[in-house]
């Protein structure tokens, strides 16, 4: 695996900040649907993902010995983990993408037109 640098990182938040700006330009919904579905992907999608991150980065600080234990630290370390939680829980988003599937799909069906053309 190559090393993992901030800016490789900040490569990651650039792209999601180029998804953003793109869905602000009304997008036609099954392409921006079909981009959202990545990131929200309900196993490896970025709610699970930074939740990962959230708890691996509390079992890095918790566990090296450079880092003095002091109640706050612990404190500090069980919001991380909370948060992670959080995050996790987010997860669902999945499942919203797929209702507005279903959803975009009926209105197709149903756009307007005389009874013959439906």
């Amino acid at each position: 695996m190559p090393a993992l640098t901030p800016d490789t990182i900040r490569t990651l938040t650039e792209t999601l900040s180029d998804l953003i700006d793109y869905l602000r330009e009304n997008p036609d919904p099954v392409e921006a649907l079909a981009l959202v579905e990545p990131p929200l992907d309900e196993y490896t999608g970025l709610p699970v993902q930074l939740a990962d991150t959230l708890r691996a980065l509390a079992r890095a600080l918790q566990d090296h010995p450079d880092i003095p234990r002091i109640a706050q630290g612990d404190l500090l370390i069980t919001e991380l983990r909370t948060a992670a939680w959080e995050q996790a829980d987010q997860h669902t988003l999945h499942y919203i993408l797929d209702d507005l599937r279903d959803l975009y799909g009926s209105n197709v069906a149903s756009e307007p037109g005389c009874c013959w053309c439906r």
